[in-house]
């Protein structure tokens, strides 16, 4: 594409992005978690997530397992827990549109349904890796293409403007959820077969189906047509047109670029220095996995602590205000690995940083107020597939660099790299914040 072309389209799209949008209020009073909780919808969904992401841990855990009993191979086998991103970038970029032209209880249950078939196959006896890492991508591409369903059917479920509040709970529950997940699923294997895993895992699958199901009522697609960035139907185009023409229109945009970036590289970055907490123990000498155990559970506790402030006690228009100091918090403790601090200490830099991911609850916020309210779900999908994308990019960067400096070094490096691109999006945030057009 032209420079000038490109230039014309960025205008245009500037102004479709900005102006035709629903103007969520701010600064709308809160409500409390127990409120959130009484409404019968947001409580399904409440729940199925929490059934989802034990599903996930266990069948992640088995197939993590069974990889390496079969390869030994530590490369494979993290790659079969965390590649699912691979299959996201794919998907992302040609159907993500989905997410608006699927009725939303429907693609809630494909999801759910993907999930049920690929677990249920994984329990069939004697299935080569390589088949079952196959069947890794059918979840994560259902998933990918109605990435931004579940959230947008939270922000239609919840009182306007409790957005931040609902998504800061959902983030609690997921976080909770998940050091369960791995932890029961852990101990379970001491006495289940990776196999029989797969079938708690299916089990959970069945379970949210059926909740989704039967809990949340019907709902027409948000967007019936091939919608493009301006909100209009357009009459020609397929569904891969349609997810690339938003896309790309989001992603050039000077108003939501910078939003995205502060989404998602930053926190990559970040997950970067995370992905590091296994070496990084071994070399500080505190036993196998010892150290990294620790770390794990306070930056895990730090996250929870963050999203729990934020959405429960930062007054609405306070929210914006911590989105930089937040941002800062992200990265600037782990900049201290350079002087390799005790385990204490490590424990408790982590717990402070991973605090700063709570920065994304506003910065969420601000993207759907800047942002046309007919591809609400594609806005909300692309950022949840890139931030996995970012996730991986980062612990594949994190790994390249330790492998020519010693691991607290390579912490630092990664966190010094997250704070540079956050003080250069700076500028660029300035466009989106409250007050300007």
């Amino acid at each position: 594409m032209s420079a000038s072309r490109t230039r014309r389209r960025r205008g245009q799209s500037d102004t479709s992005v900005s102006r035709q949008y629903r103007c969520v209020s701010s600064t709308a009073a809160a409500v409390t978690y127990r409120s959130l909780l009484a409404i019968r919808e947001f409580r399904v969904l409440f729940l199925n997530r929490c059934v989802v992401v034990i599903s996930v841990a266990a069948s992640g855990l088995a197939l993590a397992t069974i990889t390496y009993e079969a390869t030994r191979s530590a490369v494979l086998s993290g790659l079969s827990m965390f590649g699912g991103p691979l299959v996201s970038l794919v998907v992302s970029q040609l159907l993500l549109a989905s997410s608006d032209r699927v009725r939303p209880r429907a693609a809630l249950i494909a999801q759910m349904g993907a999930a049920l078939v690929a677990d249920a196959l994984q329990l069939v006896p004697g299935l080569p890796w390589q088949a079952r890492f196959g069947l890794l991508a059918i979840p994560y591409a259902a998933y990918a293409m109605f990435a931004g369903t579940r959230w947008v059917l939270v922000r239609e479920i919840v009182p306007e403007g409790s957005y931040i509040l609902a998504r800061s709970l959902m983030n609690l529950a997921e976080g909770g959820m998940q050091a369960a997940g791995y932890g029961i699923g852990g101990l379970a294997l001491l006495w289940l077969s990776p196999r029989g895993l797969f079938a708690v895992a299916a089990l959970a699958d069945l379970v949210s189906l059926v909740s989704v199901r039967f809990g949340l009522r019907d709902r027409p697609a948000r967007a019936t047509g091939n919608t493009g960035a301006d909100g209009q139907a357009s009459r020609r185009g397929s569904l891969a047109r349609v997810t690339m023409t938003v896309n790309r229109r989001l992603l050039c945009s000077p108003m939501t670029r910078p939003l995205y970036l502060a989404l998602w590289v930053p926190n990559g970055l970040v997950v970067g220095c995370e992905s590091l907490f296994v070496p990084y123990g071994n070399a500080a000498s505190a036993g196998p996995g010892s150290l990294a155990g620790w770390l794990f559970a306070s930056t895990a506790a730090g996250a929870m602590a963050g999203d729990l402030v934020v959405g429960r006690f930062v007054p609405p228009g306070w929210r914006d205000r911590v989105i930089g100091p937040l941002r800062l918090l992200l990265a600037a403790p782990y900049l201290l690995f350079f002087l390799a601090p005790p385990p204490a200490g490590a424990a408790a830099l982590g717990f402070l940083a991973s605090a700063g991911y709570a920065a994304s609850l506003p910065l969420q916020d601000r993207l759907i107020r800047r942002t046309d309210e007919a591809f609400q779900g594609q806005v909300l999908g692309l950022h949840m597939n890139g931030m996995m994308i970012w996730q991986a990019i980062g612990a594949l960067t994190a790994g390249a660099v330790a492998s020519f400096l010693p691991p607290a070094a390579a912490i630092g490096a990664m966190a010094a790299a997250s704070t540079a691109v956050t003080l250069l999006l700076v500028p660029g945030l300035r466009r989106s914040a409250p007050g300007r057009r």
